[in-house]
């Protein structure tokens, strides 16, 4: 196993599944100990713990719901067990409704814009305590997971949750500044049509299917498409790029 410290220390929320998990192994295979986030099915988190810790690494997998500032805080300090943390990953997030904004439960627009954009906003506050360097830290990169649907505005689809994700490029490029002289670059990758089951989740099973004849690749993503996009943002090959949102979306 490789000597623990030289690894950098990173925190991957939602990181149990989809996107979240192939994010988690791809930074294990690339020399990361992974702070596993994930909010409710712990079988999952130990299960992939257990796969990144073959790959070599560490993983520490920390339930937390991160919109909750404690929890978040929590998170944190748990991660702090295995070093300085000096990457985050804001994976988690939810749709969980698939229609017109009209016909959207209120419930439900609040709960998409907590979890996708304020639980982003509270771990990048953390982060930024944790690793600028006027504060002690050591630097570090953060990414934080947006959506092709920032762009598009998802009409009829998930229009509370578009808007939550362009807050989130918002965000990042507004970070990326703020924390470009404490030595923290701040980046965010948006995915498009992907094959996991935030779909399904909000009750619609099939729309990846019906979305592959409008790709240009003419399929829909896979998460490990989108997981070394991620690694090569947090990494020093990506040293000079900061404020960036970066589309994987196969062409769209």
């Amino acid at each position: 196993m490789i000597d623990a410290p030289s690894r950098p220390v990173t925190i991957v929320t939602g990181g149990s599944r989809g996107i979240g998990a192939a994010i988690s192994l791809e930074l294990a295979r690339e020399g990361h100990d992974v702070v596993l986030n994930f909010a409710s099915d712990e079988a999952a988190a130990v299960e992939l713990a257990g796969r990144i810790e073959a790959l070599g690494g560490r993983c520490l997998p920390v339930r937390a719901d991160v919109t909750d500032e404690e929890q978040v805080e929590e998170l944190f300090a748990r991660a702090a067990t295995l070093g300085p943390v000096t990457g985050l990953v804001n994976n988690a997030g939810a749709t969980s409704f698939i229609g017109d904004l009209a016909d959207t439960p209120v419930a439900v627009i609040r709960r998409v814009i907590e979890l996708n954009l304020v639980g982003t906003v509270l771990c990048c506050r953390l982060a930024a305590r944790t690793m600028s360097r006027s504060r002690g830290g050591r630097g570090g990169a953060i990414v934080n997971i947006t959506s092709l649907a920032a762009a598009t505005g998802s009409p009829h689809t998930y229009v509370h949750y578009a808007a939550a994700k362009a807050g989130v490029e918002t965000l990042t490029r507004g970070l990326a500044v703020e924390l470009g002289p404490e030595g923290v670059r701040v980046n965010a990758v948006s995915p498009g049509i992907v094959r996991t089951t935030i779909h399904a989740d909000a009750g619609d099973a099939g729309r990846v299917d019906r979305a592959v004849p409008g790709i240009p690749l003419r399929r829909a993503g896979l998460p490990e498409d989108i997981a070394p996009t991620v690694a090569h943002a947090l990494s020093e090959r990506a040293s000079y790029m900061s404020g960036a949102v970066i589309t994987v979306s196969g062409g769209l």
